[in-house]
């Protein structure tokens, strides 16, 4: 089976497009397999990725397709734990999105999808949404 490990934050614009992008990419195909994962930063109350709206929202999209899907969480530093994921789940593909920034927001504030883009050893499905910050 072919697994792609789609990294999602909390924006369900953001997780809909990768979702989108795993439907595009399986395109008919019954081996194609997505482990969404969250990374919580500080998750003080115990919350877990079934609680995610942006998560339900991706899988629900993934499975009408037929795309099989499980989910993970992790917690700590996003890009690490995405990079440390797609190794324990045998990841052929990672996808991460991003959001608009400006050159200086993207220099002071940082990037977890450029950083997995940087430091991942297998290939990176990076995808966009019209949506801005």
């Amino acid at each position: 089976m072919y697994q792609v490990l789609v990294a999602i934050d909390g924006s369900e614009e953001r997780a809909l497009a990768q979702a989108d992008a795993v439907v595009d990419l399986a395109d008919g195909r019954d081996d194609v397999g997505a482990v969404l994962l969250h990374v919580f930063n500080d998750n003080p109350e115990g919350a877990s990725v079934h609680q995610i709206g942006a998560v339900r929202r991706a899988r629900e999209r993934l499975e009408d397709a037929g795309v099989d899907v499980s989910l993970a969480e992790a917690s700590g530093d996003p890009a690490e734990e995405i990079l440390v994921s797609a190794g324990e789940v045998d990841a052929d593909l990672v996808s991460v999105a991003g959001r608009k920034r400006s050159p200086a927001g993207k220099v002071l504030l940082g990037s977890v999808s450029q950083q997995v883009l940087l430091n991942a050893d297998r290939p990176v499905l990076f995808t966009t949404t019209q949506e801005s910050t």
